[in-house]
């Protein structure tokens, strides 16, 4: 089932990235647009501190909000431990 886009250009390409690296986008909630969830969502990946992001449908500076939906993504721990394993084998 496809979700429904965010009305902010710059905020959906920040989620398409997310979701190209494993991140799951759930739509809803209350306040915000919807939230991301971390693949790696464990104890190994800081307790679950940085696993959730909240996504808001009319942020005050739609390039600030990709940029930290990019942060919060490309900073995840087990994740940089991933890209880094991948980046070492494939150099073999």
């Amino acid at each position: 089932m496809t979700r429904s886009s965010h009305p902010k250009k710059e905020v959906e390409a920040a989620l398409r990235h997310a979701e190209d690296e494993g991140w799951r986008v759930q739509v809803g909630g209350s306040h915000a647009w919807g939230k991301i969830y971390c693949p790696y969502n464990d104890d190994g990946c800081r307790c679950g501190e940085f696993c959730i992001a909240c996504i808001w449908s009319t942020p005050r500076n739609p390039g600030n909000h990709a940029r930290a939906i990019r942060r919060v993504v490309d900073n995840c721990t087990l994740q940089k431990l991933m890209h880094d394993l991948m980046q070492r084998t494939s150099k073999g």
